[in-house]
């Protein structure tokens, strides 16, 4: 099952949902108005004896009142939680006591968590999301939550980080990439809000027992009270059934999605060691995957191991039990946990693997055949790699950040330098424009914004092309960290920079549209993007300007520019595009482009892809523009595109 196939899946798992949180809340109801027919008196026993029907002593009126009552409380209820946890990964990481670990932390530990997940987002083509530890749980253990990559984030445990060695944190870690790749952090997150509303009937029970108990009447012999208080408990039982209910949910929604996410590590490390040694250490340690956080229940389907104990858990658990997940990637297992306290050492993490056997150069013309597919001659093969990078890939990342300058390293992990970083970035090449760009951040940048830019002027001027975009990945989990008045500010600034030469430049374009695209929802409140389109060739238009666009870039002239377009309609399974103008074209209408094949359904993204893939490669050269172009398509697309070696 590929990128597209599995968020195709998460869609219908979506509608999967919606059945089982219909069908939870008619059973809430039928109980709910069994109780208060019971309770206050209309079911009348004798007569039941006598031969009487319940149906005939049901007050139709009262189950109607009761019913659009009990959905109205549900609903409501799982609309306050969805709410509340609209601001994404972040809101889910501290409710469960997260903190986030700061992207320019000396902690070994810490750094060594940090810079296998840079490695993985960099290999993934996505920014590296922000890291939060919980730091009082000894279990080990983690979680991907969120709604997108956009506000993705990953929490793992204190023990997860003192008990496992890289190459098991490694699998632990791409196993929750692909919780995020797959579409299942959305499911997640919505799962909580139903959840959450299905139990409302057994908290309400709960407070007005709490409230009868200290109540003048519930002290008395007082009918009523006494009618109530027995509501009260019996609306605590039904919220007893209503846990039950979501934990089986719970549990039909998530079991088979870790298999695929067990295999999705694997396939994206090419090594099934690393998380099958971080399920045998579960196994063997005394705390095992456990979650002591009181909220750990309402996520518990989100966490890379079962977080909860008991016999209820046992009976609706929602993972698979361990021995069969450590099987299944380890067929020749003894059936030993691991017991043993060795981990390997978090020091010179920065170094780590500059001594590969693999050159450099080897590496690098590894990656590009697996990357872009077989030299170029299989772009689909490319393609179906969005979402599922290979292990070279993160070899690759690797030897990309540990290239990178120190100086430029250290800054784009910490908010005032990420700033710093990417107004360099736009910086123009001619000393007239660049001097403008320099007085406009002096007089309307944060001054030590302004500092750190001039201060690295010299090492970002030598910079090569190819880590553009590698160091955007690992800025943007440091930009994350400003306030909204610094995010302003920020983007202001930036488009002032890039619109000081008065030309239309696409690398300055791509990256803007990138950082925008990432960070506008972690400042502001967007509407989710609602897909709507099943095929590409319902918006043509759209999709000729893109491949226009994409067939531009990088040619040298208007027939190279027609063979590129052409190579790239031949892919389509629809006629009627033409290449139009370049002078016809506009960023603002690329924007606007951009945003309706956005609410493209999964499944038609791809043929799209391909077809920019196409324009690409039908040169048999790839230059640095059509390398971000292609990135930031994919990217607007929720497509994370593998790096591709220019």
């Amino acid at each position: 099952m590929n990128f597209f196939e599995s968020q195709d899946r998460a869609r219908r798992n979506t509608v999967q949902l919606v059945l089982l949180f219909v069908l939870a809340v008619v059973t809430l109801i039928a109980m709910t108005n069994l109780l208060v027919m019971v309770v206050f008196g209309y079911i009348d026993s004798q007569q039941m004896q006598e031969g009487g029907t319940l149906l005939q002593q049901i007050d139709w009126q009262t189950f109607i009142a009761v019913s659009v009552g009990v959905s109205v409380v549900v609903v409501v209820g799982s609309l306050y939680k969805i709410m509340t946890l609209s601001a994404g990964g972040k809101a889910v990481a501290e409710a469960l006591g997260g903190r986030l670990i700061p992207q320019n932390t000396d902690d070994p530990k810490h750094r060594k968590l940090l810079n296998v997940v840079e490695e993985m987002a960099i290999a993934s083509g996505t920014p590296a999301p922000p890291v939060y530890l919980l730091v009082d749980e000894p279990g080990i253990n983690a979680f991907a939550a969120g709604f997108s990559p956009r506000d993705a984030v990953i929490g793992v445990t204190q023990g997860t980080i003192d008990q496992l060695s890289r190459d098991q944190l490694q699998g632990v870690i791409a196993h929750e990439f692909s919780h995020i790749f797959n579409g299942d952090m959305r499911l997640n997150i919505r799962l909580m809000g139903v959840l959450h509303g299905i139990l409302i009937i057994g908290i309400i029970g709960y407070y007005i027992l709490y409230s009868t108990s200290f109540s003048r009447h519930s002290r008395s012999n007082d009918k009523g009270a006494g009618g109530i208080l027995a509501l009260a408990i019996g609306l605590m039982v039904i919220g007893f059934a209503g846990t039950f209910f979501g934990s089986m949910i719970k549990a039909a929604v998530s079991r088979k999605r870790e298999y695929l996410a067990d295999a999705s590590a694997v396939q994206f490390t090419r090594n099934p060691d690393g998380i099958a040694g971080a399920l045998k250490r579960i196994g063997g340690l005394e705390f095992g995957s456990k979650v002591e956080n009181p909220g750990a229940s309402e996520v518990s389907h989100a966490f890379f191991a079962q977080s909860l104990s008991g016999f209820m858990q046992s009976l609706s658990a929602t993972h698979p039990p361990l021995a069969k997940r450590i099987l299944r990637l380890d067929p020749q297992w003894d059936g030993k946990f691991d017991t043993s306290r060795e981990v390997d050492s978090p020091q010179n993490e920065e170094g780590t693997g500059k001594s590969e056997s693999m050159t450099r150069e080897e590496l690098a013309k590894k990656v590009a055949t697996v990357v872009t597919g077989a030299a170029m001659a299989d772009v689909a093969q490319a393609i179906e790699q969005i979402g599922q990078p290979q292990q070279e890939t993160i070899r690759y990342a690797h030897l990309l950040i540990s290239e990178l300058p120190a100086v430029i390293k250290e800054a784009a992990r910490e908010p005032y330098g990420a700033r710093a970083v990417i107004y360099s970035l736009v910086l123009d090449p001619e000393q007239e424009v660049r001097d403008k760009q320099l007085d406009h951040l002096k007089r309307h940048a944060d001054p030590d914004v302004f500092v750190l830019t001039h201060k690295l002027i010299p090492e970002m001027d030598g910079l090569d092309i190819k880590y553009r975009l590698p160091l955007i990945d690992i800025a943007i989990p440091a930009l994350k960290q400003m306030s909204i008045n610094q995010y302003k500010l920020f983007k202001k600034n930036l488009v002032a920079l890039i619109e000081m030469d008065s030309r239309i430049d696409l690398l300055e374009w791509s990256l803007q549209k990138i950082i925008f695209n990432h960070l506008d929802g972690q400042f502001f409140k967007l509407e989710p993007i609602k897909t709507r389109y099943s095929q590409p060739r319902q918006l043509k238009k759209e999709v000729g300007l893109i491949l226009s666009v994409m067939a531009y870039a990088g040619q040298q002239n208007q027939g190279d520019a027609e063979r590129a377009f052409a190579a790239a309609t031949t892919t389509l399974d629809f006629g009627g595009l033409q290449l139009v103008p370049n002078h016809a074209i506009s960023l603002s209408g690329l924007d606007r482009a951009l945003q309706k094949l956005a609410r493209l359904k999964p499944l038609a993204k791809p043929p799209l892809l391909k077809a920019c893939a196409a324009s690409v490669t039908q040169d048999q050269i790839i230059s640095p523009v059509e390398v971000e172009l292609l990135r930031t398509f994919a990217d607007v697309l929720d497509c994370p595109m593998p790096p591709i070696i220019p």
